[in-house]
């Protein structure tokens, strides 16, 4: 499949009643363009509420999502971090900071807290260890800013890393990742995962599996760079296996769907909801039945498909609402997420759904700035069928003011640069072709084969 980037074309409505009315071919460009303005110039004034300079146990300027949130989060970082890293080479520095700083709470067997404070790691839930996205966000650091060396110190500790995640997450049997339930997963209360007790580490999940194997990837090409053959080699087979079980177990044709499944006798979790879009991240599946997959579920109005935005699960879903909650999780059940909203925007780019893309990222940017316009902040997530904040509102937020959030947010400027200026680099993973300590152009995401 190739990865070249789709430019942008003509823009039609995705659903009818969408929140933009699509100009004219010839002034589409320039109405785009005003709006990555717009964003860009709000968001130049939210960006440093998600930046904190260093403090106790946290050595090096920090991420945050700023708002209701002031800890330093595993996906949260991730995110924002690849975000500055879109925005500058030099910016790329906050996301080398997230590593070292996750790095530097890492324990001697490889454990380390997916939240961390000013006073120390933040167990939440048990052990609730981080998700995998520190090899990912090392090398998209490294790459942006032309320089691997900084990675040697710590490899051993990402190799703890990614053995304690084997050890304690992941099903032999199977080949497959599962979370220990649905608040690790950050999608908190996803229907496709469980917070019972009782069902403690009962599923194996397909985002978990995805951004494992994204893992391994990213941990060959540091690897490779450090002049270790062995390990990247290793890494790459590990990769291809878990990719091969993905298929195995994961994949149902006949319903063209990638389901969790349960450890316990492999039977399908039937619930859509935004996690089982997120292999469409990798080409785990032929592109022709990923675009079966998207056209089915993702740009379904009956499933995903809002007028402002991709729902979070489908509208079938006997538990699908667009409730404002924030403690003690936030909603995932309905609400549009633009991190997962992001992650369906890579998906569109990389299977050919361009024009589909485009009035995605126009949505997503004309939701966050009346939001923005109203409440001088944003929301965590955005009603799809109004565009309206949805959490956290001031009742939920501290002395009942309205807190705000910006964090991940900021993701929105990043699919509108895109659009207007060809800017495409999405956390952007090499694949099997790592070359042994040179330089190698990474792989542009979107296209079709």
């Amino acid at each position: 499949m190739s990865r070249q980037v789709h430019r942008i074309g003509a823009v039609l409505p995705l659903v009818a009643g969408m929140m933009t009315t699509p100009a004219s071919d010839a002034d589409h460009p320039a109405a785009l363009a005003r709006l990555l303005a717009d964003v860009s110039a709000e968001y130049a004034k939210l960006e440093p509420q998600s930046i904190r300079p260093a403090e106790g146990f946290i050595r090096y300027d920090y991420l945050v999502p700023a708002g209701y949130y002031g800890e330093m989060w595993d996906w949260d970082g991730f995110f924002i971090g690849c975000h500055l890293a879109n925005q500058s080479a030099a910016k790329a520095k906050y996301l080398k900071f997230w590593v070292l700083n996750f790095t530097a709470a890492i324990d001697s067997e490889g454990y380390v807290a997916g939240c961390i404070t000013t006073k120390g790691p933040r167990p939440l839930m048990g052990s609730f260890a981080m998700k995998p996205f520190l090899a990912q966000g090392a090398v998209i650091a490294a790459q942006r800013l032309g320089d691997y060396e900084w990675v040697r110190p710590i490899w051993e500790r990402l190799q703890k890393v990614v053995s304690y995640r084997e050890k304690t997450q992941y099903d032999p049997k199977w080949g497959l990742f599962f979370w220990e339930n649905a608040m690790q997963s950050g999608a908190d209360n996803n229907v496709a995962l469980t917070n019972d007790p009782r069902e403690r580490s009962s599923i194996l999940a397909a985002d978990v599996c995805t951004f494992q194997l994204r893992e391994y990837l990213a941990m060959a090409v540091l690897a490779g760079r450090l002049g270790d053959r062995a390990w990247r080699d290793a890494y790459l087979e590990r990769a291809e296996k878990l990719r091969d079980a993905m298929v195995r177990h994961m994949w149902f044709e006949a319903d063209s769907m990638f389901f969790n499944i349960r450890r316990a006798d492999g039977k399908p979790v039937r619930r859509i909801s935004y996690s089982n879009f997120v292999p469409l991240l990798e080409d785990v599946i032929p592109p022709s039945a990923a675009r079966e997959m998207i056209q089915r579920y993702l740009l379904n109005e009956r499933h995903m498909l809002g007028k402002y935005g991709i729902r979070s699960l489908s509208r079938q879903d006997k538990e699908y609402n667009n409730r404002s909650i924030i403690e003690p999780y936030s909603n995932w059940q309905g609400p549009v997420w633009i991190n997962a909203n992001y992650l369906h925007y890579i998906a569109l780019k990389r299977y050919g759904f361009d024009r589909q893309a485009s009035q995605l990222a126009e949505t997503l940017g004309r939701v966050v700035l009346a939001d923005i316009a109203q409440w001088k902040s944003m929301h965590e997530n955005y009603h799809p069928e109004t565009g309206k904040g949805v959490a956290p509102t001031p009742e939920l937020s501290p002395d009942h003011k309205f807190a705000g959030f910006v964090g991940w947010n900021l993701l929105v400027q990043d699919m509108l640069e895109c659009e207007v200026d060809g800017r495409c680099e999405f956390l952007q993973i090499p694949g099997k072709d790592v070359p042994d300590n040179r330089a190698e152009a990474l792989p542009e995401a979107g296209g079709s084969d």
